[in-house]
């Protein structure tokens, strides 16, 4: 070093593995004129990958996707309600769908399923933080427009409760 401060390369080895072992990115130690830095970049985080649902959540007469026009694009339930039907659950938040706590569990609700006022019918997972969407009024759910675990929009339909 050309200040003329020498570092134990044993002590800058073992910083860097407490990093490695505590998956921190940086650790500093400073002592009296001296001062140690070991930094690194984090790992790369992988998107999250929408879970596996049971085909059986989806209602059968919900119908067939449409069509794709370019590649890449996601598939959207051919038939959307009337957003102004007085039964249409509107997502309030942009995220991804679930209709149950968790793959393999029961969803929290099915189509023909009687729901009361305020009772959970899915999660939307936004910011990481799962946040139920509630039944707005009482009554029988007769559609459900969303797939399991595929991304919604704001304002996008989810479900009827007529």
């Amino acid at each position: 070093m050309s200040n003329g401060i020498q570092f134990d390369p044993e002590a800058i080895r073992a910083l860097a593995q407490i990093l490695r072992d505590t998956d921190l990115t940086e650790i500093e130690l400073v002592e009296k004129d001296s001062r140690i830095r070991v930094a690194r970049k984090p790992a790369p985080v992988a998107a999250p990958q929408p879970m596996a649902w049971p085909s059986h959540m989806v209602p059968a007469d919900a119908g067939p996707p449409a069509l794709a026009a370019t590649a890449g694009v996601t598939p959207v339930v051919a038939t959307v309600p009337d957003a102004k039907h007085p039964g249409l659950v509107v997502s309030p938040m942009v995220g991804v769908a679930y209709l149950s706590s968790e793959p393999g569990q029961p969803p929290f609700v099915t189509l023909g399923a009687k729901v009361t006022q305020g009772q959970t019918l899915l999660l939307i997972e936004a910011m990481k933080t799962f946040n139920q969407i509630k039944a707005p009024r009482a009554g029988t759910v007769t559609r459900i427009l969303i797939e399991p675990g595929t991304p919604v929009e704001y304002g996008e339909p989810l479900m009827i409760v007529e």
